[in-house]
């Protein structure tokens, strides 16, 4: 028998199966479920940021790691309000 990763769309396969998964399962849930999980992906992220903060300054302190994180933070929003930042694409003009 033949190594079922050696097919050509075996990691595309398994990209829409776990794509198809997380979509059922989503639709499956309550507003409340979603909430939840939304609040949990929040955490997550802010501890991620946390994490990351600390290991730059290398610091084990939360509290200067919040510090850092707030800096940072700061940082992004003055680069958004000077347009050096964006959350959308750019508008192209075909001609």
């Amino acid at each position: 028998m033949s190594n079922p990763h050696d097919h050509p769309t075996a990691l595309k396969d398994l990209q829409d199966s776990i794509y198809r998964e997380k979509v059922l399962r989503a639709r499956s849930m309550t507003p409340q479920e979603r909430w939840g999980a939304g609040f949990d992906l929040t955490n997550e992220v802010a501890e991620r940021l946390l994490g990351g903060a600390m290991w730059r300054i290398g610091t084990e302190n939360p509290e200067l790691g919040w510090t850092e994180v707030k800096r940072q933070m700061t940082r992004l929003r003055k680069a958004q309000d000077h347009g050096l930042y964006t959350t959308q694409a750019p508008v192209t003009h075909e001609g």
